[in-house]
């Protein structure tokens, strides 16, 4: 009986999923402009996602942000004054690749800051490993957490 009701919830469910389904929307009737478009929009993230450009994403202010850019290109804006409007509005986030100035220098820096200690601390590590004598990675020589001197007589204590 539960097995049936489930099935049916089921098929139920697959029935209804269509319907919530969006619409596509409708592409700029002049295939140049849309393309400009796509080029623009390829070059700023998605807020709503902010790991997809708009141009990528479904969200509804990136549709709006889409539509947003078609339109100050119909009205004859160059790419570079459509980016400043974007960059005034939400910031230099809004760009993939930000420029590099004062506020957005962590951005550009501390990735290779990163990755330039990391491999620091790893050759340092190796370096230390390397001069370790064979003794050092022996267990049966390291003197065990509890203060026992010998590994045997502290696996008999207990």
């Amino acid at each position: 009986m539960v097995e049936r009701l489930l099935i049916l919830l089921a098929a139920l469910l697959l029935a209804i999923a269509p319907a919530a389904a969006k619409v596509a929307e409708p592409v700029a009737s002049d295939p140049a402009l849309e393309a400009r478009m796509m080029a623009l929009a390829t070059e700023l993230r998605c807020l709503v996602c902010q790991n997809q450009t708009i141009a990528d994403s479904h969200a509804d202010l990136a549709v709006d942000l889409r539509n947003q850019i078609r339109d100050m290109i119909a009205k004859g804006q160059t790419d570079d004054q459509i980016r400043q409007y974007m960059t005034d509005r939400y910031g230099d986030f809004v760009l993939y690749k930000p420029p590099f100035k004062p506020a957005t220098a962590l951005l550009w820096v501390g990735p290779p800051t990163l990755l330039v200690g990391a491999l620091a601390a790893l050759f340092l590590m190796l370096r230390r490993r390397m001069r370790a004598s064979p003794d050092d990675f022996d267990p049966e020589t390291q003197i065990p957490a509890d203060g026992a001197s010998d590994v045997s007589q502290a696996g008999s204590a207990r």
